[in-house]
Formats: C-alpha cells, structure tokens, sequence
C-alpha cells in the first residue's frame, strides 16, 4: 500500500526531542518548588502567629496572582515571544523561591505574613508566564498528539509533587527552614540556561479573541471541571497536613511521604490517559465525567463526612489520596486538548496566537481552583473541620459531573433529532 504523502511521521525530530525535554524540566522543578511548602510551613506559620484561613491565603493567594498573570501573559504571548516568557518567568520565580527561605528570619504576625503575600505574588507571576507558554509551546510543536505529550509531561510534574513534600520534610527536618527553599530555588534556575539552549523561537501568527473564546459553552463546562480538580489540589496543599499532624499523629517527613499517595498514581497514570484521549477523542467526555464522579466520592470519604459516622484512619486516608490522583489524572489530562479541539471546530485559526488564548484560559482557570481550594477550603476548616471542608470539594466535583453529563445527553438527543 502507498502511503500518503502528508501521513504524520511516527518519529519525533530532533527539535521535538529537545523540546519536550525543556517541557520536561519546567514541570519537574517548577512542581518541585511548589510541593516542598506542604509539609512543614502550615505548622512554621501557625509558630508565627498565622492563622489557618490566613494561611490558606497564602497558598491562595499565588494561584490568584497565577490567575491574572495567566490571562494577560497568554493574551499578548505572540507580543511578548513565548520563549523569552518561558526564561524570564523561570528566572524570577527561582530567586523568589529562594527568597522565601529567609522570611522566618523576620518578626512574627503582620510584617511575616506581608512579606509572604508579596513574595508569593511575584513568584506566581513568574510561573505564570513560564507555564503558560510552556503548554503553547507544546501545541505548537505537538500538534497532533498534544494529549500524549502532556500525559507525557505529567509524569514529571507527578515526580516533582512526589519528591518535593518528602524532600521539603527531610530538608526542614535536617537543615532548617531554609535550605529547602535555597535547594530547590537553585535547581529551577538551573532551567534557566538549559531552556534559552533548547527551545525554538515560534512563528508569529495573527490575534485572535478571548471573549469569543469564552462564549463557547463547551469551553466553559472544561474550565468548570479544570476548576474544581484545582480546588480539590489547592485545599489539600493548605489543609492535609495539619489534619494528618492533628488527627493522626505525623511528623512533618511523614505527611511528606503521606502525599505521595495523591502525585504517585497522578504521575503514573498520565501517559496512559494521554495515549487513550489522543487515540479515541470520543472518550474524551467519558474520562471527565468518570474521573469527576471518582474524585467526588473519594473527598466524601477522605476526611471522612461526619455524615458516615467513621473514625479517621491512617489507611484510609492514603487510599482516598490514591484515588484522588488517579481520578484527578483521568479527568484532567483530556482537558486542554478538548479545550482547543473545540477552539478550532468554532474558527479560531490553528497557530502560536489561538494556543496562547487556550494555554493562558486554562492556567487561570487552574489557578482559580488553586486560589478557592486553599482560601475558602482553609475557612471552612477553621469553621467546622477537615472533614465537611473535603465534603465541600467532592461536591464541586460531583457537580462538574452532572454538567458535563447534562451536556453530553443534549448532544446525544441532538444527534437522534437530525436522524429522525
């Protein structure tokens, strides 16, 4: 049989080796640095006087600034060129990683949690950016497998949430406040350099429009399941260890290990869900509405619901955590290429401007979830407890679903109608 002259080639390029590489890199130290925080600073900062909602604020408080950084930066990343994002943001959130390391040097209360606010805004810009034109770089260079290459990429990003928490702990337990934050601070810098090498310089292409992109119900039902698998992420980071300090008894290298049960089956599980939304896009819905439904009954139990009248228990809150992950993984892998499958289908040209209005609209939605997860889920739990706070999530997740599944029987209903 002859083959097709425009049939896509099975081998990568040399260009598409080196990129997912730089893809790889950013994902892996960038989670790293975000992960190590989980273990030991809830507890560093209640020392300080820093309240639980507070604290939640904290944490939320880089994925709101994530949020505005992701639209801006995504709107103008034609402007702006995507690599020199992708450097720049590195660069800045590296130093501000390690600046980090020094705020238990200042005073208690206000000046510490002032100086944490502020520190963590600028280094969510810089992720920001970073990330941002990291997922169009990659639809740009991957365009017909995008689903694969970010399963692909979230291996590492499953390997940098599992070895952070563990990492931060051992570090915090051994050396200090410090060190973990100067350690890993110096190794996303070392990105620095490796991604100015690799990555190429895209094409400019023309701008397209992101409240038309917004307008697109389709779209808006992904982002509302983006949105609720980043709050339930978001509300562990700020509240899981001290409820597993608390409730059942674990040291701060403990809950490190106690956390990957959730990035272990995530990372693990990506390359799988990527392969299978990229070789069956009808699937794509299933996973979502499969994954969510996981995800909803897994919080329910997580805590568990005072509703079930049962004890918290050390074995099963590591098998809620698994399941998490995993559903997590199911339900979020398929997102981003469903996102700009549908930006195609309603006209939105196929180049770096349409990827960039795709990749900055799911980065903050992402960062939405990550900012409601840890501030509203740290009020909940400094109200009532752990326990009704995870409720909270699992039903934002189970509402997604019935979204999602609303939609999918209106288009299936739809469908019957044009055959009849």
């Amino acid at each position: 049989l002859d083959v097709p002259e425009n049939a896509p080639a099975t081998k990568m390029s040399r260009q598409q080796i080196l990129t997912l590489i730089a893809m790889a890199s950013i994902n892996f130290s960038s989670m790293i640095c975000y992960s190590i925080l989980g273990p030991f600073f809830p507890n560093e900062a209640k020392k300080k006087g820093v309240s639980q909602a507070m604290i939640g604020l904290i944490f939320g408080i880089y994925a709101l600034c994530t949020l505005v950084g992701s639209l801006i930066l995504g709107k103008y990343i034609v402007q702006i060129g995507a690599k020199f994002m992708i450097v720049a943001g590195l660069f800045v959130s590296s130093g501000c990683t390690v600046l980090f390391g020094f705020l238990d040097q200042v005073s208690d209360g206000t000046v510490f949690i002032v100086l944490c606010l502020i520190t963590r805004c600028i280094n969510a810009i810089g992720f920001s950016a970073a990330v941002t034109s990291s997922f169009a770089v990659s639809g740009k260079v991957f365009p017909d497998n995008i689903a694969t290459v970010l399963g692909f990429m979230e291996i590492f990003t499953g390997l940098g949430l599992i070895l952070g928490p563990p990492l931060g702990g051992w570090l915090y337990q051994s050396f200090g406040y410090e060190i973990p934050f100067v350690f890993t601070g110096c190794l996303l810098f070392a990105t620095v350099p490796l991604n100015l090498w690799i990555l190429p310089n895209a094409v400019p292409s023309s701008q397209n429009s992101f409240l038309r992109l917004c307008t697109r119900i389709k779209i808006l039902l992904i982002c509302f399941v983006v949105f609720t698998l980043s709050s339930g992420l978001g509300f562990l980071d700020a509240t899981l260890s001290i409820f597993a300090i608390e409730k059942l008894n674990l040291s701060a290298g403990s809950v490190g290990l106690l956390m990957i049960g959730l990035s272990l089956p995530y990372g693990a599980a990506s390359p799988v869900f990527g392969v299978i939304s990229d070789k069956y896009p009808s699937v794509r819905k299933w996973m979502m509405v499969v994954g969510g439904m996981a995800t909803a009954v897994s919080f329910c139990f997580l805590g568990p619901l005072p509703v079930f009248h049962i004890r918290s228990q050390l074995w099963l809150t590591v098998l809620m955590l698994i399941v998490v992950g995993f559903s997590l993984c199911m339900s979020c892998i398929p997102t981003f290429a469903e996102m700009i499958a549908c930006a195609h289908e309603n006209g939105f040209e196929e180049g770096m401007s349409t990827l960039g209005l795709v990749s900055g609209l799911f980065s903050a939605v992402w960062s939405a979830g990550m900012f409601f997860g840890p501030t509203i889920g740290g009020y909940i739990t400094q109200t009532l407890n752990f326990e009704w706070s995870a409720g909270v999530q699992g039903a934002l997740a189970f509402l997604a679903v019935r979204k999602i599944n609303f939609r999918i029987k209106a288009i299936s209903r739809r469908r019957v109608c044009r055959v009849l």
